[in-house]
């Protein structure tokens, strides 16, 4: 097996046509698609599936990348070794988490990574899909549940609480009634997360004035005026157009969890980028 055919096989699974790959790595498309050829033969395997949008691995390849990342990582890292470089981290790292979570509170820190790392591309991705660690849709994941997957290495990042937001000048309503109160809250199929139950159980006489499951949306409504939301406080205290509303009892926090694949517990951006994490945000919000 050729090293060389392992880097055409990285650049198409990144960049998904061959068109693209060639680009990125200064070789025609002929060459590129003889060589991934070859690969696969090599392997026995097919290794992506030829669709109208582009080149899509299979199962069998999605298993070979993960090998493959790490031969780059070893290869590269000699690279820089012999060149005196160890301390230039590159590649590309995957994360997924909430909206919210990815814009309030993993931007910064993607921000100062990348000023210590220039030479790492890192992709966020926070549509409501929950992206698979062992399919490797995503190389660090953050979630509200703990992982329970065997192969997935996670710990408790941090502690989130939560607050009663209203529109600046708001009063707080009465607990335990919410009549003539409008409230934003979550979508029927998540009614039973714990802040909107509380929610419901602080106030149940309000109305329902709109339903959302982004939680952005809701600060945003809440901020216009359309009604009374609980938010996590990093995104609410944040808006200097929200104020937090006491009405004697609290709704629930939530713990926040990272994760990541075991095979991955050597690729040194990764770790690079676990360490900016932890020290950013790890008790930040006990």
């Amino acid at each position: 097996m050729d090293w060389g055919d392992l880097r055409i096989f990285l650049a198409i699974a990144r960049e998904g046509t061959l068109g693209a790959a060639a680009r990125k790595i200064g070789q025609t498309q002929p060459t590129m698609g003889r060589r991934l050829r070859a690969l696969e033969q090599a392997l026995g395997q097919t290794l992506f599936q030829r669709t109208a949008d582009g080149f899509v691995l299979t199962d069998e390849g999605t298993a070979v990348l993960r090998h493959a990342e790490r031969i780059e990582e070893e290869a590269l890292a000699l690279q820089r070794h012999a060149s005196g470089a160890e301390t230039q981290l590159d590649g590309l790292l995957r994360l997924s988490s909430s909206d919210w979570f990815g814009t309030v509170m993993l931007a910064p820190v993607i921000a100062a990574f990348g000023r210590r790392h220039p030479r790492v591309t890192v992709e966020l991705l926070t549509d409501a899909r929950l992206y698979s660690l062992p399919r490797r849709e995503a190389d660090l994941v953050f979630r509200i549940k703990p992982f329970s997957e065997p192969e997935i290495i996670s710990r408790k990042l941090l502690h989130i609480p939560y607050a009663l937001y209203g529109k600046k000048g708001s009063k707080p309503p009465r607990a335990g009634d919410g009549r003539g109160v409008r409230v934003v809250t979550m979508n029927v199929e998540f009614a039973d997360m714990p802040d909107a139950a509380w929610l419901k159980r602080a106030l149940p006489n309000a109305e329902v004035a709109s339903r959302s499951n982004n939680r952005q949306a809701q600060a945003e409504l809440c901020a216009s005026g359309g009604g009374l939301a609980v938010l996590p406080r990093p995104l609410g205290d944040r808006d200097r157009r929200l104020v937090a509303l006491d009405i004697g009892t609290s709704p629930p926090g939530r713990d926040t969890f990272v994760g990541y694949h075991r095979d991955l517990k050597r690729l040194a951006r990764l770790r690079a980028l676990l360490d900016v994490v932890i020290e950013r945000l790890a008790g930040t919000h006990p």
